[in-house]
């Protein structure tokens, strides 16, 4: 009978590098939204997921390592040295305990004379092979890896009258990993197009998230996907621990030997950079499956910046503030990006969270001081409060993270707060219940912007009106939803993405028809359009939506035109400002002889 094996190769390297792709499983994009929510949810949590990762490490590197103990006898220490020769055998078998060491067709892997805890060229072994799967393999079976290592010349084989107990330790993992099959798609042509209903079957059988709980009450079902990459790392640890306090971190992955109390050396399969798409999906059309092997040493800061990073996924998935496949895109960054890019673009996110801290501080700075409506949209205030509603419907229907849910619905409030200054918000409760009715304030309608706020809405809204029925009718007879209400709100969010920036245009006209920006917020809008700028570099480097990419520079050309109204409109000194007043007025406060200042807060708003 021959060996499952139809080629092998071995290969020497001086670094350990990532895990080859292999042949990979295709997946289906996920809609241009959903790509959006994932960006988001992914650029907020890169911040935490670091300071986690590190705070942890070095708590605990430090408070419990710093701890000696009274008796220097008691102290625990590895039962082999640095640079000592090993020898390797690697097992595959369908059985999760192994003791058939005499079965040489399960044997796919021995290498001699690897020197432990040692970086050189004879330290790193690697081997690609092809592996056949069994009948039962296609069937959901399991397949487990097997490797033991013993010093030169010794037998990791109990039964072998040369085995010694203090001589050979080994570790088992399985080749094999279950995700949850994805259930059939909710989505469907809403005019009963067969063609795009039969498109359902061609998706993809696993789950994007395999920590998303079923929320029907049928069964999960499970597929077996198949690991191409086993990389085998022999942790240099030589630290004499207190058997009493032996970091939480470390405890679970050292094997204590009975009679002497010392510890074996750390082995540690290593799968940070297996990404969920290189796994491939076994079933009975499956003939062939790559294998690439790898045995290499690692630093002991290095594998516990790894166990740390995996915890803070976990940590950050289990409070719902990011998903499964937001942690394999951070990990791409790290394995595909430029590091100098990758420094650049960090940097910035910084400037990025500074300039947005910045905009909203000041946004609401002069919306709360604001004392007059002359030269404002109110129009606008209240379509931005629409759009912010619409985007926080969308995303609750998509099941989105509950921290990009509350940064949504806080956005939400803030923008109707917004209204109440814009206009006069009042409690009609004549019809026998309550009904909310908006007035225009006194300050918008005496004077020629509330005119000019009409007549600019009133055009721009028949263009708008237009884009949205058109891509409406498109998404109705080219996509897929959920039901009526997600198409409805499937449009609306594209609209809000794609035609959102002509409701940034009765301002422009206010102003052209005014001849005057002195009414603006422009500190706000200065940190706006700085953060414009950040956007304008992520788009280039960062992978994102079409749509969201054209978004961006939609809003340099309006930012632009304000820029270049800001430039030919000289400062009207009579026009009030943000703050409810002119600049006479504070000419004459400045020359009063008392040297007093008005008192502008105790002006009542208009």
């Amino acid at each position: 009978m021959s060996l499952p094996i139809s080629a092998a190769e071995i290969h020497q390297g001086a670094t350990m590098a990532p895990p080859a792709g292999g042949e990979v499983q295709q997946r289906q994009q996920q809609q241009q939204p959903q790509q959006q929510q994932q960006q988001q949810g992914f650029g907020q949590s890169i911040t935490g997921i670091i300071r986690v990762a590190v705070f942890w490490y070095f708590i605990s590197r430090f408070f419990f390592g710093a701890k000696k103990p009274a008796d220097p006898s008691i102290l625990i220490s590895n039962l082999f040295h640095k640079g000592e020769p090993l020898d390797m055998w690697l097992y595959l078998t369908e059985q999760e305990k192994f003791n058939d060491f005499g079965n040489e067709k399960a044997l796919i892997w021995h290498e001699t004379n690897i020197p432990y805890a040692v970086w050189g060229p004879d330290s790193i072994r690697k081997l690609s092979l092809t592996y056949h799967p069994t009948e039962s393999l296609k069937h959901n079976a399991s397949l487990y890896a097997h490797v033991y290592f013993a010093r030169s010349g010794y037998s990791p084989d109990p039964s072998d009258p040369e085995y010694q107990s203090l001589a050979a330790f080994g570790k088992s993992t399985s080749v094999v990993t279950y995700l949850p099959k994805s259930k059939a798609d909710k989505k469907k042509s809403l005019l009963g197009n067969s063609k795009d209903n039969n498109e359902v079957e061609k998706l993809p059988e696993v789950a994007e998230d395999s920590l998303v709980e079923p929320k029907d009450d049928e069964p999960v079902q499970w597929v077996s996907c198949w690991k191409p990459n086993v990389t085998i790392n022999l942790v240099d640890d030589f630290t004499r621990y207190n058997p009493s306090a032996v970091p939480p971190n470390i405890a679970p992955f050292l094997i204590i030997e009975p009679k002497t109390g010392n510890y074996y050396p750390t082995v540690s399969f290593n799968e940070f950079w297996l990404l969920r798409d290189k796994l491939i999906q076994i079933n009975d059309t499956v003939t062939e499956l790559p294998l690439h092997l790898e045995v290499a040493p690692i630093s002991m800061t290095k594998w516990q910046i790894f166990q740390q990073i995996d915890q803070s996924f976990q940590i950050h998935r289990s409070y719902g503030s990011m998903l499964e496949g937001e942690a394999d895109e951070l990990k791409r960054v790290f394995l595909e990006g430029n590091p100098y890019l990758l420094g650049i673009t960090m940097t910035v996110s910084m400037f990025h969270s500074v300039f947005d801290f910045l905009a909203f501080k000041n946004d609401i700075q002069f919306w709360r001081k604001n004392k007059s409506m002359e030269g404002l949209s109110a129009k606008s205030v209240v379509v931005s409060f629409i759009s912010q509603l619409i985007i926080f419907l969308y995303l609750l229907d998509n099941d989105t993270s509950w921290m990009i849910l509350a940064s949504s619905g806080v956005g939400c409030c803030i923008e109707f707060w917004k209204i109440g200054k814009a206009m006069h918000i009042e409690i009609d409760r004549s019809k026998g219940f309550p009904l909310l009715r908006f007035r225009d304030r006194e300050s918008y309608t005496k004077n020629k912007t509330k005119e000019y706020d009409d007549i600019a809405m009133k055009y721009l809204s028949y263009v708008l009106f237009f884009l949205v029925i058109c891509s409406s009718i498109y998404s109705l007879m080219y996509e897929r939803h959920k039901s009526w209400y997600s198409w409805i709100l499937s449009s609306m969010t594209q609209c809000v993405y794609m035609f959102g920036f002509i409701m940034m245009c009765p301002q422009l006209f206010i102003n052209y028809k005014l001849k005057s920006v002195a009414h603006l917020p422009w500190r706000q809008m200065t940190y706006k359009f700085l953060n414009t700028i950040i956007d304008d570099l992520f788009a280039f480097v960062i992978k994102m939506p079409t749509l969201h990419r054209l978004s961006v520079f939609r809003d340099d050309i309006i930012f632009l035109i304000y820029v270049y109204q800001r430039w030919i409109y000289p400062v009207d000194h009579k026009r009030v400002n943000e703050f409810g007043f002119g600049g006479e007025d504070e000419d004459e406060a400045l020359t009063s002889s008392d040297g007093t200042v008005a008192n502008v807060d105790d002006k009542k708003t208009n």
